[in-house]
């Protein structure tokens, strides 16, 4: 059995990071001025990127599937510097590949190479207990039930919203107040529509859920810097999961070159507004 993964040559690549929007696996960084596959377990070999390398730097091989070693992977790793081993850490820890990351940890220490500070896989819930995101609460008696019946018209201005599907310099997110509501503000919030999204385009995602979140982060950068959102509104729900989707905005946003107004909302289970305030407000 063979397997396509992609190749990037080094002298080539110039680090213009073309390629990362469109690695939809998330698994291409630039690291020290170079792109680089931080891990193939997440390339598909599909070859997405390869239309978005100027340079022609990257190219799909084909070679004998092995079953995925981390020890393996970890050998490639630590030649490309401090920075690649601690970005496929960090790439490990956002797909919840405990085991892996355990592995690659435990590979760095066997060879007495220092483990770059990194956040380890946190549990969404404690051992034995109720995630808070899951319980199930009953409130169909303090339900109220509009009298006018009549259909209300739909606010959404574009098509697709899923972060994943997105593509950031599509027209819609250019220069656009943008909203990033996690999957279940939208069900919650009785005037969503109506208040929060006109003028404004939206992407939605869940910070519990959803796999290979390098990518949101990576698009996020883009809409920044590339698309050049005029603003960024937050949306999450009160339980303690969705506090994900804020952490990987405000890395973004740190990381990016162009600072730019974020604002939070925190929308209660039942659909009141816990939270409004804006967390970042850039000068002029």
């Amino acid at each position: 059995m063979k397997r396509q993964i992609i190749e990037i040559d080094e002298e080539k690549c110039d680090g213009c990071g073309l390629c990362i929007p469109e690695c939809p696996e998330g698994a291409i960084q630039i690291i020290d001025g170079k792109a680089r596959l931080i891990s193939d377990l997440f390339c598909d070999g599909l070859g997405a990127c390869l239309g978005h390398c100027p340079p022609g730097a990257i190219t799909v091989i084909e070679r004998e599937a092995e079953p995925y070693d981390e020890a393996k992977v970890m050998e490639n790793i630590v030649r490309q510097g401090e920075n690649t081993i601690k970005a496929h850490l960090k790439h490990l820890r956002d797909h919840g590949e405990v085991e892996f990351l355990k592995s690659a940890v435990s590979f760095l220490e066997e060879n007495g190479i220092a483990v770059p500070d990194y956040k380890p896989p946190a549990p969404a819930c404690a051992p034995g207990s109720a995630c808070p995101g899951s319980q199930n609460i009953a409130f169909i008696d303090q339900i109220q039930t509009p009298d006018d019946t009549a259909d209300v018209p739909s606010a959404l201005s574009h098509w697709p919203i899923q972060m994943h599907l997105v593509s950031p310099m599509a027209p819609q997110f250019v220069g656009a107040d943008l909203v990033l509501a996690a999957d279940c503000v939208a069900f919650s919030l009785g005037n969503f529509h109506q208040k929060y999204l006109p003028g404004k385009a939206l992407t939605i995602a869940c910070p519990k859920l959803d796999q290979q979140q390098q990518v949101y982060f990576d698009k996020l950068k883009v809409l920044i810097d590339e698309a050049k959102i005029n603003t960024l509104t937050i949306m999450i729900m009160q339980v303690p999961c969705c506090r994900g989707l804020l952490t990987l905005v405000q890395e973004a946003e740190q990381l990016a070159n162009r600072k730019i107004p974020v604002k939070l909302l925190v929308v209660g289970i039942q659909g009141e507004i816990l939270e409004d305030t804006w967390i970042e407000t850039p000068a002029g």
